[in-house]
């Protein structure tokens, strides 16, 4: 069997990439549309969301990802579990996200080990847009939660800062400002390649509340 070479990053900003794509019927995507959804930003090959759509079949959960060839390897994936609960989907998350979900759709969301975009100049090309924070806002329901993560300091503090800035997102106690444990139980593959190094991970929860 060939094996399919796939970028570590590609370009968010790239022409390639400024296309929104088009909400599909998620009345046919979905067995049940109207259970709870989460939506994973940046879900790489999709073992985290493959686990917790198995693991919790009363909901719905969306992957998105910038890399095509990841999400059509996921989606095979899925296919093969017969998982009518979960769903794989290719695009830019800051072009995409408006047209894609309706306001209060969103029962919860994660942005988990996002590309770094180390040197200033690239940084706005990092994920955590103040738009994809508003966005975000209004897509997710008053009570739903928002759960970031990183094993980069600076990058986790730039989504802490970037979200916290928001007044309809309101960190938790617990956070301050990092977790030190991981809510949701599953472990994406960096988390657990990160923690079998010794290496901390920066985590954090926000609330969306009424603002």
């Amino acid at each position: 069997m060939s094996v399919i070479r796939v970028r570590q990053h590609v370009n968010p900003l790239s022409s390639k990439y400024q296309s929104s794509a088009i909400a599909p019927d998620w009345t046919e995507i979905y067995d049940h549309p109207t259970q709870p959804l989460h939506l994973d930003i940046g879900c790489a090959r999709g073992q985290f969301l493959i686990e917790l759509a198995q693991a919790q079949p009363e909901r719905n959960f969306l992957g998105v990802e910038i890399r095509e060839p990841l999400v059509v390897r996921a989606n095979a994936d899925r296919e093969a579990l017969g998982l009518r609960n979960l769903h794989f989907l290719f695009c830019n998350i800051n072009v995409s996200l408006a047209n894609l979900l309706a306001p209060n759709t969103l029962d919860s969301a994660t942005i988990q080990f996002p590309d770094p975009w180390f040197k200033k100049r690239h940084q706005k090309r990092r994920v955590a847009q103040p738009e994809l924070i508003q966005t975000l806002s209004t897509q997710i329901r008053p009570g739903g939660y928002l759960f970031v993560q990183s094993d980069v300091l600076a990058i986790a503090e730039h989504l802490y800062t970037e979200i916290n800035a928001h007044p309809a997102f309101q960190p938790s106690p617990d956070s301050n400002p990092w977790m030190n444990h991981n809510p949701l139980a599953i472990a994406t593959e960096r988390e657990q390649f990160t923690l079998s190094q010794d290496r901390p991970v920066y985590r954090a929860w926000f609330t969306r509340i009424t603002a």
